[in-house]
């Protein structure tokens, strides 16, 4: 396994983090912890959560992956072993306090929470699941239309990183993030943390794989430069860069399947461009869900790739996307079908 450092912290985390969403929904309580035991073994020391989780979310499901994380935790007596991130939601499930924004008071109450599923004293990484402002996240990106007003924005930054400092002062949470948020947000955070001494965000968990690249170039920046690197989530498109969803196909106990993903994904010009990278991949003798990994593992600005995987076989495949070194050719030709296929969804 390779390591990065997490932010500006002397945390050395897993370049492949292991992501968790399916647990209580697509995989039962077993099958988690079987996960858990491998993914350990083989090195990948960071697990993402989220209180929200499973997916899709629910009041049902809500807090069953935080909980199943934590039989195993209470199973194994490993918790030292774990560097763990889970996600405070932001605004707009009525089952999750009411639907409210993130504030000082729901901060807490998120946090004592996810403690208890956890079975943990604490929290390695605690980040903001989504802004409480209008974002452009989850493929609402033609949708987006920032109304608000910067300096109400700016109050309530404050009071989130001051609520935040409370429980990183009470031994909770250890450092914090963001997740699905914009450079604007990004960088309002860390001025506001640097102004005012108070504890700043280490990483930012957001969409990146061969078809959505929206991270390059400006926010790649500022992962760099201000060492707040992505944590990239779904690397393989929601399955769709394995090929298994071409042509309107739908196999058996798949995402797409079971939980009737939006259309927005599958689009004439995102199935043109999985055959091209399949093309690719099938030109190199290459695994193709392990060519997309491995593209995100090698960005200088990632600090970790969340896999996720429903089957044993998929998660030792996606684990052993850390050992394929991409090629400058291949690299081409990759760029090729990128400028083909910029945004195919």
């Amino acid at each position: 396994m390779k390591y990065s450092l997490l932010g500006n912290t002397d945390l050395k985390v897993s370049k492949i983090c292991l992501g968790t969403m399916t647990w209580g929904v697509q995989n039962t309580e077993a099958e988690g912890h079987e996960q858990m035991n491998y993914a350990l073994d083989k090195g990948v020391n960071f697990w993402d959560t989220a209180e929200m989780y499973a997916v899709p979310p629910s009041a049902e499901t809500y807090g069953k992956t935080e909980e199943i994380i934590g039989t195993w935790f209470k199973k194994n007596n490993k918790r030292k072993d774990v560097i763990l991130a889970t996600k405070v939601a932001g605004p707009g499930f009525p089952w999750i306090r009411s639907g409210s924004p993130m504030s000082k008071a729901t901060i807490k109450e998120a946090v004592e929470g996810s403690l208890k599923r956890l079975q943990t004293d604490y929290i390695d990484l605690y980040q903001l699941h989504w802004p409480n402002r209008p974002n452009y996240h989850f493929q609402q990106n033609w949708k987006f239309n920032p109304k608000f007003e910067a300096e109400k924005m700016e109050e309530n930054h404050l009071e989130i990183l001051h609520a935040l400092q409370e429980i990183v002062n009470e031994g909770k949470v250890r450092h914090i993030g963001v997740s699905d948020e914009s450079e604007w947000g990004t960088m309002k955070y860390l001025e506001l943390s640097k102004r005012h001494n108070l504890p700043r965000m280490q990483s930012v968990q957001n969409e990146y794989s061969l078809m959505c690249r929206l991270f390059e170039p400006g926010f790649a920046e500022i992962a760099v430069a201000e060492k707040c690197g992505l944590l990239a989530w779904s690397p393989l498109a929601t399955g769709l860069l394995t090929g298994k969803y071409l042509d309107g196909a739908r196999p058996k106990g798949t995402r797409w399947t079971l939980f009737s993903e939006p259309p927005n994904r599958d689009t004439p010009q995102s199935n043109e461009c999985v055959k091209a990278y399949l093309e690719v991949a099938k030109k190199y003798d290459l695994d193709p869900a392990q060519m997309a990994l491995a593209f995100v593992n090698m960005q200088s600005f990632v600090t970790s790739n969340i896999i996720g995987a429903t089957t044993m076989d998929q998660l030792k495949s996606n684990i052993d996307s850390i050992n394929l070194e991409l090629s400058p050719e291949v690299l081409a030709d990759i760029d090729t079908v990128r400028r083909n296929f910029p945004m195919p969804f």
